[in-house]
């Protein structure tokens, strides 16, 4: 059961929680103005219209299910994912599921010209890209297809936006912009017992209205902790695997040391290991 004395509002990376605030045809206002900072004036919506999530590819029997899928006024198609966890080809994830957008604008016939309306992916990470891809520092990427000569956007109708949410750590008294307090808030949401005196636009003002869970019905509670239970599971798991490869490589590191004659002092300083734990190393 959830604890309502700890957590007062849902938790928007469980699928429950992101679907109940930007998936809802009543809560649309939310996610158009979470869009428009993120987009930051560079394009600026004022009606979206959902989408089935689930999509069957024009070509054969594959199919995407989005977490959130939308078509704005002026018929963009948009995508928004929440990723709790990095998985392996997750950038290939994303450029097939933005196929499926473009696949559905084919017309047929011999008079389609071929024009095209414009497709976002918008990705909120729960994960940092690995290998140090980007600085610690940089945790908003826009991608477009670009000239490798001149550096130009070659393709300006295609738009991958990535969120690593672990990196932004500003505070409230940080915060700059409505991307800045949209980010706050679904990194911040289930830590928080009030709205911040740095939310009171009142777009914020309906978001902790809608998250409350005093408010749910007894059906939206039961959903929501299974959907809690789902994520917590998912989140031990990755921690769990995360932990055994820091261990494996402190052993590993130890071992080569080892081998090198190295002290085991000097060692144990290095990677955090025993003597015990080094003397045991094969």
């Amino acid at each position: 059961m959830i604890d309502e004395r700890r957590e007062r509002y849902v938790n928007p990376y469980t699928d429950f929680g992101f679907k109940k605030l930007f998936g809802t045809e009543m809560n649309k206002d939310l996610l158009i103005s979470f869009l428009n900072a993120l987009f930051r004036g560079d394009e600026v919506i004022t009606d979206i219209t959902y989408l089935p999530n689930e999509q069957i590819s024009a070509y054969g029997s594959r199919r995407a299910i989005f977490d959130v899928y939308c078509e704005t006024e002026k018929g963009e198609k948009i995508i928004v994912e929440m990723q709790k966890t990095e998985q392996a080809f997750f950038k290939d994830r994303s450029v097939f599921y933005a196929s499926f957008p473009i696949q559905q604008q084919g017309q047929r016939g011999s008079d389609w010209n071929f024009e095209l309306k414009s497709v976002y992916t918008v990705g909120i990470l729960n994960f940092v890209f690995p290998e140090d891809e980007y600085a610690p520092s940089c945790f908003h990427h826009e991608v477009k297809l670009m000239d490798k000569d001149d550096k130009h956007v070659f393709y300006d109708k295609l738009t991958f936006i990535y969120l690593e949410m672990p990196k932004f750590n500003k505070t409230e008294d940080e915060l700059d912009g409505m991307l800045d307090k949209w980010l706050f808030v679904l990194k911040n949401l289930t830590r928080l017992f009030d709205r911040p005196a740095a939310l009171q636009e009142r777009v914020f003002k309906k978001l902790f209205e809608q998250a409350e869970i005093a408010r749910f019905t007894p059906e939206e509670i039961l959903e929501y902790e299974d959907s809690v239970k789902i994520y917590r599971d998912l989140k031990n798991s990755m921690d769990t695997s995360y932990q055994k490869g820091v261990l494996n490589e402190k052993n590993e590191n130890a071992r080569k040391m080892k081998a090198l004659g190295i002290d085991y002092s000097i060692i144990s300083q290095v990677t955090g290991l025993t003597l015990e734990e080094i003397d045991g190393l094969g």
